[in-house]
């Protein structure tokens, strides 16, 4: 792709900074270098850019058009009541927060510049090899309107998709990714847990318990969330259903039931507020009946 004419500085060289400044340079995009606290941490980033180590966060700031914000969530605050004593008019001041809007730069506006949350949807796990990846990333941006279609062509052009949303969605927008990385971990230590009550090592739990969770994963992406239901509440089966309860801890139970209740939903199309297990009842002895 042709060389984009804005340079981008990283503040913070953890994981996020190395990936997304990699990312960038290797798509032929300016990238002035690296500030943080921890100068091994900084060092260590340019060098795997190809950039520069800065020392001194003005320096920083004079020599990049546009300033990543890439330390952790705790710290954004902190980092940006030092951007903002430091000349920044019409600079572009981004972090990379899932959780938090760009709203934490406050009275950004007062000082010309222009804030964003730019998040990729994506498990960054490795500071050297997840820049490979992050072309596969759902980048998602919120901010102020002038330049939040530059990060929108900026971003499709590197080939990932990419959606603006507003400020006042961004915990919602969290709590989705959230639930489909971080707590669907919890139920299949769950499905572990069971299997190893029945005998299996953890092991075996886990090579027996894979498969499902793959194709199950890949019937999603193919077919839809509808199209993809099976099992006993997808079919009705309410002795099935019963047995599983019987068996439950009890801690278990009301998430077993709540996460059935939601296939439910799913499957006849009503809002979960008009659903109960009775209603599941009703129908699954009317389908054990035809």
């Amino acid at each position: 792709m042709e060389v984009i004419n804005i340079k981008f500085g990283f503040i913070g060289a953890g994981k996020v900074g190395f990936s997304l400044g990699k990312y960038l340079k290797e798509n032929n995009i300016d990238i002035s270098g690296y500030y943080s606290k921890n100068q091994h941490s900084s060092r260590e980033a340019a060098i795997f850019t190809n950039t520069k180590q800065y020392n001194n966060l003005e320096n920083l700031i004079k020599d990049s058009d546009t300033i990543f914000i890439t330390t952790p969530d705790s710290e954004i605050k902190s980092v940006w009541n030092e951007i903002k004593k430091l000349p920044i008019k019409e600079k572009i001041i981004c972090h990379c927060s899932d959780s938090i809007s760009s709203e934490i730069f406050s009275n950004i506006n007062n000082h010309g510049a222009y804030g964003y949350s730019i998040h990729p949807m994506f498990a960054i796990s490795d500071k050297y090899n997840s820049y490979k990846n992050l072309s596969q990333a759902f980048i998602t941006i919120e901010g102020h309107k002038k330049h939040i279609e530059f990060f929108k062509q900026l971003f499709s052009q590197l080939g990932n998709d990419v959606a603006i949303i507003s400020k006042e969605n961004k915990a919602l927008y969290h709590a989705a990714s959230v639930t489909v990385s971080n707590l669907v971990l919890g139920l299949i230590n769950n499905g572990i847990n069971y299997l190893e009550e029945c005998g299996f090592s953890q092991e075996m739990a886990m090579k027996a318990l894979y498969p499902l969770i793959e194709f199950n994963l890949k019937n999603i992406r193919e077919k839809g969330t509808i199209n993809s239901l099976t099992g006993p509440v997808e079919r009705g089966d309410l002795v099935t259903v019963i047995n599983h309860l019987n068996v439950l801890r009890e801690e278990d139970k009301e998430l077993y039931k709540l996460l059935s209740k939601n296939i439910c939903v799913i499957k006849y199309s009503a809002p979960a507020s008009t659903f109960s297990f009775n209603a599941f009842k009703s129908s699954s002895k009317h389908a054990a009946s035809v």
